[in-house]
């Protein structure tokens, strides 16, 4: 399991912004971050899983 930081996870996302990732999290269009030693990150799998549903969704 690989764990994304908040830089990794925008570069993955094409360089979004802070607010609209934060925005996708609210909307449920990312998953939760989970917090580890005060920082936050995404599982790379969760993240993959959402991206793959919304291209789905879109088709």
């Amino acid at each position: 399991m690989k764990y994304l930081s908040f830089t990794e996870l925008r570069q993955k996302l094409g360089g979004r912004g802070r607010s609209t990732v934060y925005r996708d999290v609210e909307e449920n269009r990312l998953p939760k971050p989970i917090k580890l030693g005060g920082r936050l990150y995404w599982i790379e799998s969760q993240v993959d899983e959402a991206l793959t549903s919304q291209q789905r969704e879109a088709a």
